[in-house]
């Protein structure tokens, strides 16, 4: 668990996020986080909430549409 503070950016609040999770996250300067609420509380992630169907989603149309697609990348 790290330990973050709330800070001023300009007129709004912030946090700073410590390299280390940063570098764990793979996230850089202009990257999207998404804060995502849980029973316990609040989970920050470089994911977005509905990815795991995205996901889902495109290996299902990859195992149907197999042969299209290999003829597609000849």
């Amino acid at each position: 668990m790290l330990k973050v503070k709330v800070t001023s950016v300009g007129n709004s609040m912030g946090i700073l996020l410590p390299k280390e999770a940063l570098s764990k996250m793979k996230v850089s300067k202009g990257d999207a986080l998404y804060l995502v609420e849980n029973p316990e509380g609040f989970t920050l992630t470089p994911y977005q909430d509905d990815f795991k169907s995205q996901i889902e989603a495109a290996e299902d149309i990859m195992k149907r549409y197999r042969n299209t697609l290999h003829e597609l990348a000849k």
